[in-house]
């Protein structure tokens, strides 16, 4: 039975490409199943032999330290040059957008505070 390797829900193009290359490069058989037209299914990766799975966890565990490795030292590469994206870039850039997402939390906020009082009150 196939056993799901990579869930491709908000997983980066460049990224599921490199895990496929490595796949075909360890010589691991997988296959590929595409996203659903109503968006619940996002396709994923899938090995079809189950006896590969753990090196093939092992091998995908190595992968995203590496990656987050990678992605550690560009946010700092950038924060260093000053071209990190900071709160006051996100509110120049959308203002309405950046202003309303902080009501909403505001509103969460006050809502969970406040609810226990008005329910026992």
């Amino acid at each position: 039975m196939a056993k799901l390797l990579l869930n491709l829900r908000n997983v980066p193009d460049d990224e599921a490409d490199e895990v496929r290359a490595w796949l075909v490069r360890e010589r691991i058989a997988f296959y590929e199943t595409t996203p659903s037209s109503w968006g619940i299914s996002h396709g994923g990766l899938w090995l079809e032999d189950d006896a590969e799975l753990p090196r093939a966890k092992a091998l995908m565990a190595d992968y995203q330290q590496a990656r987050g490795e990678q992605a550690r030292a560009a946010a700092e590469q950038a924060r260093r040059d000053g071209q990190a994206d900071t709160f006051a870039d996100q509110l120049r850039r959308r203002p309405l957008y950046v202003v309303g997402v902080l009501l909403v939390i505001l509103v969460i906020v006050v809502v969970t505070l406040a609810l226990p009082w008005w329910l026992l009150g």
